[in-house]
C-alpha cells in the first residue's frame, strides 16, 4: 500500500530562493546566466506536469536550489535547471553547448545518461545483472571525469524521493531500494551528510513504513522533554567554555530515523531499550581551531564523566569521506547519556557538504592537487575494474570496496595500506602482491598467529607467512560462507589462478559441487539445469561447471538466486487450476502459508520432511489436525492412496523460522559439540534439539534440529559446519517410509573431500 502518511519533507523551492542562495557566494554577473537558464528551461517544460500534478519546472528549480546549497559553481546550477530538457523536451546537446557553454553541455549530457540507467537493484532477472554492473561503471566513470555530475544527480534523486508518494507502491519500493543500496552509500562515501541522511530516511520510510512510523512516533512523544534537556545541557556547557576563554557555538543534533532503527536492532541484541541509545541526546560544539577542539574536550570531561569506550578521534584519524570531529559520550545532567561532537567551523562544512566543500565555486581558479587526492579511492577503483573479468565483479567491487568503511593497517616495514572494513590477512597479502597471496600459509597480526579468515582492524601490523613450495590458493578461499577473502581484488586473483588449471578437473569439481548443493536444497538438478544456466552468463553447461570448479561461481550464490526466484514465482503465480467442487474457496492458512481450496482449517508443518521456504510443497487434509504441509517429494505423500486428500499449497510471506533436521558424522573429540554450536550461533540460527549417537569406532552421529529462515541460510550453514575439525559429512535429513507407516532417516552420503 502507499505510505503517503505525511506531506513531502519540504516544499518545492521557487526560483527566487535559488537566486537568493546563489547570491550568497557568487558574483552578480553569474546570476544573469542562471536567470537566462531558468527562462529557457521554463519555456522548454511549458505545459508539462509531474506525477504530483505540479508544473514540471518545479523539479529542476528544486534541484538547482539544493545544488546552490552545496555552493557549487554557476555552471552546476545552470546544469541542474536544464538537466531534463535534453531527454524530456528533445533539445539537442549541441544547442545547450552553443547557448550555455561546453561544460554545461557535458554536465547535462552526463546527467541524461545517468537518468537512463536501470540499476535492477534487488531484482532476480539474471539478464539485467550485467546491465546493472555496466550502469554502475558508467556512473563512476562520470564521477572521474567531473564529480559535479554525480553531486547534481544526488540532488535530483533527493527531490524525486521527496515526491515519491505520487508513484504506485511497486515503483516506490523499487526506487527506494535503489536509493538505499546505491545513492545513499554514494552520498556517504562522498561525505555529503545532509543528502545522505535524508536519502536513508526516505528509503526507510517506503521500504519499512510501519517501523518508520513507530520510530517517528517514539521520537515525537519525547520531543519536548528531549529539547528541554538539550537546551539546559547546552547552556551549562556554554558557561564553562566561555569561562575558559573558548569562543563557541552549541546546537542540538537531530538523529535521523533510519540510523535509530539500525541502532535499535543492535541494542535489542544486548537487551537494551530505545531510551538507552546514547546519541539520541546529542549536541555539537563549534570552535575556531583544532587546539580549541581538544581544549573543549578536556573541559567537557571535567564537567561530566565520560562513558568508557565511547570516544572517537576523527580529527587525528579522519574518515575516508574527509569527515573530522571529536566524538565523546558522557553521563550528562540527571545521569542521562549525552553524545557531544566537537569540531571547527571548517570541519562542519566538510561534514555537511563532503567532497562538494572542495568543489566550490572559485572565481578564475582551479582545484588544487590536494582536492583531487580526496577522491583517490575513485581513481583506484577504476584502475582495479580493468583487471576484472566481467561487469558483475565490478558491482561486487563497488559494494565491498567502496560503499563500506575502511581500515588502515601496517606492513612489518611500517608502510600503511587501506582496506575495506572486514578485510582479512589474505586480502592484505593480495593487495601487496598476487604471488604473496597465492603462497600464503599463515599470518601474524601484532606478533600473534591468527587464522586467515580473521578480520583485521585499524592500526594492526600484519605479517604474512609464505611458502615457496605452495601449490597455489585453496578453493575454500572463494567460499563466501567461510570468509577468507572479502575484497573483489583478492577474489579475482584467486579465480584467475584456478582458471589456468585443467578444464576437465574444474568441470569434475563443479559437477560434484552442484550435485551436492542441489541435494542440500532439496531441488531436482535435472529439472533446474536450464534455470541455473539462465542465472549465470555461460554459453554451455560445461562452461558453467568449469566456472563453478575454479570458483567463478559460488555455491551460496546458487542458493540465493533460487530463493529469490522461487519468491518471484510465487508473487506472480497465475490462479491455480480449479479444485474439486466439494472443497471450499481459497483461504489463508498458517503464518507464511497460503492453502488453496481448503477453508478455515488449521495448517501445520509435517515432521516427517520439515519443508522449508523454497521447497516445492503440497498439503494433506487430515481427519483431526487440519492440513499438514509436506515437501512434494515426501514419500509419505507419494505413497498416499487417497489422492483426494492432497491439496495445493504455496508459500506466502515468510513470517517465522522453520525447523529442519541435519545429520553430522564426525570423529569424536573433546569440544566437538561446542564447536558445532558456536558455528550455529554465529550464523544466528537457533538449535532447538540435538541428539548424539556413538558409533563404536571412535565416530559419532549428531542429529540436530535447527530453526532457519530458508534454504539460503541452510546452505551457508552446512558449508561452515563441514570445515569443523573432525567432521566427515553434513547433510539435511532425507526421509523414507518404513513398512509400518513410520518415517526414518535415510543415511547421509559422505562428502567426497572428507576423510
Amino acid at each position: 500500500m502507499s505510505v503517503r502518511t505525511e506531506e513531502p519533507v519540504t516544499k518545492d523551492a521557487d526560483f527566487g530562493a535559488v537566486v537568493s542562495r546563489a547570491s550568497d557566494y557568487l558574483p552578480a554577473e553569474r546570476l544573469d546566466a542562471i536567470r537566462e537558464a531558468y527562462e529557457y528551461a521554463a519555456s522548454c517544460h511549458e505545459g508539462q506536469l509531474r506525477k504530483t500534478g505540479d508544473p514540471y519546472i518545479t523539479h529542476p528549480v528544486s534541484v538547482a536550489y539544493m545544488v546552490a546549497n552545496l555552493e557549487l559553481d554557476h555552471q552546476a546550477i545552470i546544469a541542474a535547471l536544464l538537466h531534463d530538457v535534453q531527454e524530456d523536451c528533445g533539445i539537442a546537446n549541441e544547442t545547450l553547448v552553443e547557448m550555455f557553454g561546453a561544460r554545461v553541455g557535458r554536465l547535462v549530457d552526463g546527467l541524461t545518461k545517468l537518468d537512463k540507467l536501470q540499476m535492477n537493484i534487488g531484482g532476480v532477472d539474471p539478464s539485467r545483472g550485467t546491465a546493472q554492473a555496466q550502469n554502475l561503471r558508467k556512473m563512476f566513470l562520470a564521477m572521474a571525469e567531473d564529480i559535479t555530475v554525480v553531486l547534481i544527480k544526488l540532488c535530483d534523486r533527493l527531490h524525486n524521493m521527496r515526491t515519491l508518494w505520487a508513484f504506485p507502491p511497486d515503483k516506490q519500493r523499487r526506487i527506494a531500494l535503489e536509493t538505499q543500496e546505491i545513492f545513499a552509500p554514494l552520498a556517504n562515501r562522498l561525505g555529503v551528510w545532509q543528502i545522505k541522511w535524508e536519502l536513508e530516511d526516505l528509503s526507510f520510510r517506503y521500504l519499512e513504513p510501519e517501523k518508520y512510523r513507530e520510530i517517528a512516533e517514539l521520537l515525537s512523544s519525547k520531543r519536548i522533554t528531549r529539547e528541554r534537556y538539550i537546551r539546559e545541557a547546552s547552556e551549562l556547557l556554554k558557561e564553562h567554555l566561555d569561562a575558559a576563554g573558548i569562543s563557541s557555538e552549541i546546537s542540538g543534533r537531530a538523529k535521523h530515523i533510519a540510523s535509530i532503527y539500525h541502532k535499535m536492532g543492535r541494542y535489542s541484541a544486548q537487551s537494551k531499550t530505545f531510551d538507552q541509545i546514547y546519541d539520541l541526546l546529542a549536541v555539537r560544539v563549534f570552535v575556531d581551531s583544532v587546539s580549541e577542539c581538544y581544549h573543549a574536550l578536556g573541559i567537557i570531561h571535567a564537567l561530566w564523566r565520560p562513558i568508557p569506550g565511547q570516544f572517537d578521534d576523527y580529527i587525528g584519524n579522519p574518515k575516508d569521506s574527509m569527515y573530522q570531529s571529536l566524538h565523546t559520550t558522557v553521563v550528562g545532567p540527571g545521569g542521562r547519556p549525552l553524545e557531544i561532537q566537537i569540531r571547527t567551523h571548517d570541519m562542519h562544512r566538510v561534514a555537511e557538504y563532503g567532497v562538494a566543500a572542495h568543489w566550490r565555486y572559485k572565481e578564475g581558479g582551479k582545484q588544487s592537487g590536494k582536492d583531487e587526492d580526496r577522491i583517490a579511492w575513485l581513481r583506484q577503483l577504476l584502475d582495479w575494474q580493468r583487471d576484472l573479468a566481467g561487469a558483475d565483479e565490478f558491482v561486487e567491487s563497488v559494494k565491498t570496496d567502496i560503499f563500506h568503511d575502511q581500515v588502515f593497517v601496517y606492513t612489518p616495514k611500517g608502510d600503511v595500506l587501506d582496506l575495506p572494513a572486514g578485510a582479512t590477512p589474505l586480502d592484505f597479502a593480495y593487495r601487496i602482491h598476487t604471488d604473496l597471496g597465492h603462497q600464503t600459509v599463515g599470518a601474524k597480526v601484532n606478533g600473534r598467529m591468527v587464522s586467515l579468515n580473521s578480520q583485521i582492524k585499524n592500526g594492526d601490523v600484519v605479517d604474512i607467512m609464505r611458502s615457496r613450495t605452495s601449490k597455489g590458493p585453496s578453493r575454500d578461499w572463494l567460499n563466501g560462507n567461510l570468509g577468507y577473502v572479502r575484497t573483489t581484488h583478492s577474489k579475482e586473483k584467486i579465480r584467475q589462478w584456478f582458471r589456468k588449471q585443467e578444464r576437465a578437473e574444474n568441470i569434475d569439481r563443479g559437477r560434484e559441487l552442484i550435485e551436492k548443493e542441489m541435494r542440500r536444497l532439496g531441488l531436482d538438478l535435472s529439472e533446474r539445469q536450464d534455470q541455473i544456466l539462465a542465472f549465470f552468463p555461460y554459453p554451455s553447461w560445461e562452461d558453467f561447471l568449469a566456472a563453478l570448479g575454479y570458483g567463478g561461481v559460488s555455491t551460496n550464490s546458487i542458493a540465493r538466486k533460487f530463493q529469490a526466484l522461487i519468491a518471484e514465482e510465487e508473487a506472480v503465480a497465475e490462479t491455480p487450476a480449479p479444485l474439486p467442487e466439494k472443497l471450499a474457496p481459497a483461504t489463508l492458512g498458517g503464518p507464511g502459508m497460503r492453502v488453496l481450496g481448503v477453508g478455515n482449517l488449521l495448517t501445520t508443518m509435517a515432521r516427517c520432511c520439515n519443508p522449508l521456504p523454497g521447497d516445492q510443497i503440497v498439503g494433506y487434509v487430515t481427519r483431526t489436525r487440519g492440513v499438514t504441509v509436506h515437501r512434494a517429494d515426501c514419500l509419505n505423500v507419494l505413497n498416499e492412496e487417497e489422492h483426494e486428500r492432497i491439496v495445493e499449497v504455496e508459500w506466502g510471506t515468510v513470517a517465522r523460522l522453520y525447523p529442519v533436521q541435519i545429520l553430522i558424522e564426525a570423529w569424536d573429540r573433546v569440544g566437538l559439540l561446542r564447536d558445532i554450536t558456536t558455528v550455529v550461533t554465529e550464523d544466528k540460527v537457533n538449535m532447538v534439539g540435538v541428539r548424539t549417537i556413538e558409533n563404536g569406532d571412535g565416530s559419532v552421529t549428531i542429529q540436530a534440529t535447527l530453526e532457519t529462515t530458508g534454504i539460503e541460510q541452510l546452505s551457508r550453514l552446512l558449508s561452515r559446519l563441514e570445515i569443523i575439525r573432525g567432521v566427515r559429512a553434513v547433510d539435511r535429513v532425507q526421509e523414507k517410509k518404513r513398512k509400518g507407516g513410520q518415517a526414518e532417516p535415510i543415511p547421509i552420503r559422505r562428502a567426497a573431500n572428507q576423510s
